[in-house]
């Protein structure tokens, strides 16, 4: 196999929710293989200007772009705005987030529940839709759900975040068979708890357990997103639709 199968070079790609964590790391692996890269932040925009400088320090192309994703009208002109500068979307990582409390089924509202399904299922659904004439005019495309073990272990008292994310599992088999004979492909990766800015408050005692089911016995970090991603952006990936990738250290081979 030629690594030739594995370079980004004349794609372009954009990956929401990328100022901080693992949508930052993402976006510099697929930067680093050769992709124009769109970044998004909606909201600290210090947070994403610094960002966007680790980003440019490793001599990729790109741009960072401010935008509600789930907002129809700024997917829009995000999507626009990042062919214009950088030219049309090829590649497609949904990673934004927002914050993910675990509460009792009693303690949440149901304007917590559409907040969850509003970035799970409302914003992959309008970006994929903005992205879609142009890999559709080309046939050839890249769409990346960012999804969670949590769907696969159940995860508790986590009802929000665990339903709207199975949601967006579905979304992602049956819009892989819908996009196949357009030689566009869908896939999910599913990282496990890797420790990011978010998780600097998480109690001690929620680390340990989580740390004791990672038969690899370590942390997983940022970077070890990077492989799995430029793979399923890449040519080497021309042939695999549909799935779901967990990056997790074997946790959910129990």
């Amino acid at each position: 196999m030629s690594t030739e199968q594995f370079s980004l070079k004349g794609r372009t790609a954009l990956v929401t929710g990328s100022s901080t964590g693992l949508g930052k790391r993402m976006a510099m692996a697929l930067g680093q293989a050769g992709a124009k890269v769109a970044l998004n932040y909606s909201n600290n925009e210090e947070r994403a200007a610094k960002a966007f400088a680790e980003f440019e320090a490793t001599g990729a192309e790109g741009a960072m772009i401010r935008a509600n994703v789930t907002d129809e009208a700024d997917v829009n002109r995000l999507v626009a705005e990042a062919g214009e500068k950088l030219g049309p979307v090829d590649i497609v990582v949904l990673n934004a987030t927002p914050a993910q409390p675990q509460k009792t089924i009693e303690e949440y509202d149901w304007d917590f529940y559409q907040s969850m399904l509003d970035f799970f299922i409302k914003s992959p659904y309008l970006v994929t839709r903005a992205v879609l004439p142009h890999m559709k005019q080309q046939h050839w495309g890249r769409i990346i759900n960012i999804g969670s073990e949590v769907v696969h272990l159940g995860i508790t008292p986590f009802t929000a975040y665990v339903a709207a994310k199975g949601g967006q599992n579905g979304f992602n088999r049956s819009l892989a068979h819908e996009l196949a004979p357009w030689n566009i492909t869908v896939n999910m990766v599913a990282p496990g708890w890797i420790p990011v800015e978010r998780h600097e408050n998480d109690p001690q005692d929620l680390k340990d357990g989580y740390f004791a089911s990672i038969p690899m016995q370590r942390w997983g970090k940022p970077e070890d997103l990077a492989g799995t991603i430029v793979y399923l952006s890449s040519e080497a990936s021309a042939f695999v639709t549909g799935q779901n990738i967990h990056v997790n250290g074997g946790v959910t081979v129990h």
